[in-house]
């Protein structure tokens, strides 16, 4: 899906009431628009995007995923931390950037893409 960067299919694996915690916000996303959105613009901001390693909890139900990619000249590895419900829906997706400079451009790369849409998403908190 990632790879293809064809996420279409994304809705039917993502519970209604997922959780999106983006690198750039203390306080989380809600529902699971939120999720798809962001999911659907980074992979058209990421430029060669390459997932690493795959780390699962004994039960499957959280993943760990490893990748790098660049924004512009900035070079950047993260993790998503991905959290299924019994049915196998993303309940929760949580991402984690460095170093510094590749989160800023990143951040400044999604919001001025995003920056009129996710606030509505935002819990309060």
């Amino acid at each position: 899906m990632v790879a293809k960067r064809d996420l279409s299919a994304l809705p039917s694996i993502v519970h209604p009431d997922a959780v999106f915690r983006s690198p750039m916000a203390i306080h989380p996303y809600q529902p699971a628009a939120a999720l798809i959105l962001a999911l659907n613009t980074v992979i058209q901001v990421f430029e060669d995007f390459t997932y690493h390693r795959q780390l699962a909890s004994d039960d499957g139900l959280n993943v760990v995923l490893e990748f790098s990619a660049r924004v512009g000249d900035k070079q950047l590895k993260g993790i998503d931390l991905v959290r299924f419900d019994e049915a196998g829906k993303i309940v929760e997706f949580e991402v984690m950037v460095r170093p510094l400079s590749g989160l800023q451009a990143l951040g400044a790369e999604m919001g001025a893409r995003l920056a009129q849409k996710m606030p509505a998403f935002k819990v309060k908190g």
